[in-house]
Order: structure tokens, then C-alpha cells, then sequence
């Protein structure tokens, strides 16, 4: 059977797998260590054009503490966390309803609804900079928090019912009927059946959602100008000087900036790994 797994493979086989492994393991974690030992070193080091070698002194408390003083990082740390979180649950929440609508009725129209949402999704996010900005403006919503939060939930939507509305389609659909034939209304049964059987895929989209927006850039660069929205991936462009940047301050915090999706991550993997292989074994 192919593939075969790798520990019935020979030895040469198994010594060439774990070495290009390893290898590129090494060259994708390479540019975070360097990134986190920059966080540790002085401008001296810096200047001195050692970038790669051991830090001649470590200036760890220092950097870290002088991140939250070169600029209202804490500001920046808060928004984010008030514009990831009511995004993430309400993108789950609209891609739950859609995807079950979309898998569990017939309705004329379902297949082109389903595929103006798969569209969405290959629309180049450069293409739509210009009118999203303009009706922000209209809205009266640019600059602002609930902005990033509308638009930011808009488009993960798509991406969302799309992976949703697969899990649900498997969904053995007797289960609705029964409900339904027991006098569950389309909303209870959704909430009791359909969403405890999409738990770990709901997980997985959350760690990737979170991610996705909280790591976002280029919509915050859009959307926002002032300090009163600006997310802490925007938020780190304040360490750079206007004719010098501070790297060790400016690695400082993308370090702070990459810890949440990590937590998450970690919190949620078994759910994670649970909704990305879910149906991928068949009996």
C-alpha cells in the first residue's frame, strides 16, 4: 500500500527522512531564533554588525520593559484582543448557521449561494482596498475598533462555510430528521444536534481564525490611522525611529505580538488536530 508508513521503511530510507526533517525544521525555526535573540541584545551589538553571533551582553529586561514605554503597546495589545475575539465568535457563529443551512436544505439557489462564498475567497484582498475603505468612511466606521471587526468577520465568513459546511454534509442526516419528526425547531435542532458534532472543527477554525486576524496587517493599515484602534501588529511600526529603527525593540515586540496564537494553539491542539483529521479515517 502506498504511501507506505515510514518505520517499515529501510534504514537508508528512515535516515534520509529524519535528516531533510530536521533540515528544514532548522532553516524554518532559523529566522526565529535570530528574531529572539535580537530581542535580547544592545544597540551597541546591533550596530557593530553582529547579528548572528552569541549577544556580547544581554539587554533581555531591558527591551521588553522599554517596548511598553516607547509606545502604548498595552493599548495596542488590548485592541487587538477587542478585535479578535467578538470576530472569531461571530464569524463561527454566521458559518455555523450558513453551513448548515447550506448542507442540511434544499432550496433553490443553494449550489450558486454556495459558490458566490467559495468565490469570495479567491478575490485578491488588494483589489477590494479602495471600496472597503470608501464605505467605512460612508458607514462612519473608519478608524475606529468595529471596522476591523465588521470587515474582518465579512471576509472569513466565506472561507468559514466552505470548511463548515463540509463537516456538516457528513453529518448523518437522519440525525435532523429524527429531531425534526420529534417537534425540534430548525434553530434547536442546529443548537443541540448539529453544533456539540462540529465541536472539534469549530476548534480548529478558531485557532485559525485567531490567527488570521490577529496576525492581520494590511486591513489594520487600511482602516486605521489613529492609536484608538490600531492592533498590535500596526502597533509595532511606533518602534521604528524616522531615520534609525530600533531592531532589538522592534523584535521585542513581534515576539509579545506572536505569543497569543501560540497559547491558542496550544490550549485548543488536541481540538485542533481532532477538526483538521475528523472523517479523514474511514471503517
Amino acid at each position: 500500500m502506498f504511501p507506505q508508513p515510514i518505520d517499515k521503511s529501510s534504514a537508508a530510507v528512515k535516515g534520509t527522512y529524519r535528516f531533510v526533517l530536521y533540515a528544514f525544521l532548522l532553516i524554518w525555526l532559523l529566522p526565529l531564533g535570530g528574531i529572539l535573540i535580537t530581542s535580547m541584545r544592545s544597540l551597541a551589538d546591533i550596530n557593530s554588525g553582529n547579528y548572528w553571533g552569541w549577544p556580547t551582553e544581554f539587554h533581555l529586561l531591558e527591551n521588553y520593559t522599554q517596548v511598553f514605554k516607547a509606545t502604548p503597546m498595552l493599548l495596542y495589545f488590548y485592541n487587538s484582543i477587542f478585535i479578535t475575539l467578538p470576530t472569531v465568535l461571530a464569524t463561527l457563529a454566521l458559518s455555523s448557521l450558513a453551513g448548515y443551512s447550506l448542507a442540511k436544505h434544499r432550496f433553490r439557489g443553494n449550489f450558486l449561494i454556495f459558490a458566490m462564498f467559495i468565490a469570495g475567497n479567491f478575490v485578491p484582498a488588494q483589489i477590494l482596498m479602495i471600496p472597503v475603505r470608501d464605505l467605512t468612511l460612508k458607514l462612519g466606521v473608519y478608524d475606529t475598533k468595529l471596522g476591523l471587526i465588521l470587515f474582518h468577520t465579512a471576509f472569513q465568513t466565506g472561507f468559514c462555510t466552505f470548511f463548515l459546511r463540509g463537516f456538516i454534509k457528513e453529518l448523518p442526516h437522519e440525525l435532523v430528521e429524527s429531531a425534526r419528526i420529534d417537534g425540534a425547531s430548525e434553530f434547536r435542532v442546529y443548537w443541540s444536534v448539529i453544533l456539540p458534532l462540529i465541536q472539534p472543527a469549530l476548534a480548529a477554525l478558531a485557532v485559525l481564525e485567531f490567527t488570521f486576524i490577529w496576525n492581520d496587517y494590511f486591513w489594520a493599515l487600511v482602516l486605521v490611522q489613529g492609536d484608538e484602534a490600531r492592533p498590535i501588529t500596526l502597533g509595532i511600526q511606533a518602534l521604528r525611529g524616522r531615520w534609525t529603527a530600533s531592531w532589538q525593540l522592534i523584535s521585542a515586540g513581534s515576539i509579545i505580538a506572536a505569543l497569543p496564537p501560540v497559547v491558542m494553539f496550544f490550549l485548543l491542539q488536541k481540538h485542533f488536530i481532532a477538526g483538521l483529521t475528523l472523517g479523514a479515517v474511514k471503517e
